[in-house]
């Protein structure tokens, strides 16, 4: 099973997914694309970290997520369920790194058929950019469509989608 998770920002969605996760296994591995950049940032990853309590082991990979995934599948032991988050931030990295938009596109698609047949129980969160203003400088706009198009392209490979706002998830798929 595989389930894509979306919704804004503080919508409630990395928890969302992360009680999901605890129901599936106890034990469970948490892929987290952020990069500390900033104090503020550090402070966020420790609270993250701390909320996420036992039974949880955490990998950190800002670029190359699906090799990341392949490589835990095949580990001699490994875990029951994997988190990915998030989409978002793993957009950002690649194009901060200066990929194209079609070799982002590229690395969206790798990872949309790793889960189409992933062999744990996997969910993903990605925050949802379309139901704001259409952002007024280039850069903001091409982050904006790379993430929509990986959205799009993820939510199809994966079994289950579910939106969330306010703490409330919405069931799409």
């Amino acid at each position: 099973m595989t389930l894509f998770v979306v919704g804004g920002t503080r919508s409630g969605k990395s928890a969302f997914a992360q009680r999901w996760a605890e129901r599936q296994a106890s034990v469970r591995l948490y892929l987290a694309t952020c990069r500390v950049e900033d104090a503020e940032m550090a402070e966020r990853i420790r609270l993250h970290k701390e909320q996420r309590g036992a039974g949880w082991s955490c990998l950190e990979e800002p670029l190359r997520v699906t090799e990341a995934l392949e490589n835990v599948c095949a580990a001699p032991t490994p875990p029951g369920v994997l988190l990915l988050d998030c989409i978002g931030l793993w957009i950002s990295n690649l194009m901060a790194e200066g990929l194209s938009p079609g070799d982002v596109q590229a690395r969206v698609e790798s990872l949309a058929r790793w889960l189409e047949s992933a062999p744990l129980p996997t969910a993903v969160v990605s925050p949802e950019c379309g139901l704001g203003l259409v952002p007024m400088h280039p850069l903001s706009r091409a982050y904006g469509d790379a993430l929509g198009s990986a959205n799009q392209r993820l939510a199809r490979a994966c079994s289950d989608v579910v939106f969330v706002a306010c703490g409330l998830p919405l069931v799409l798929k």
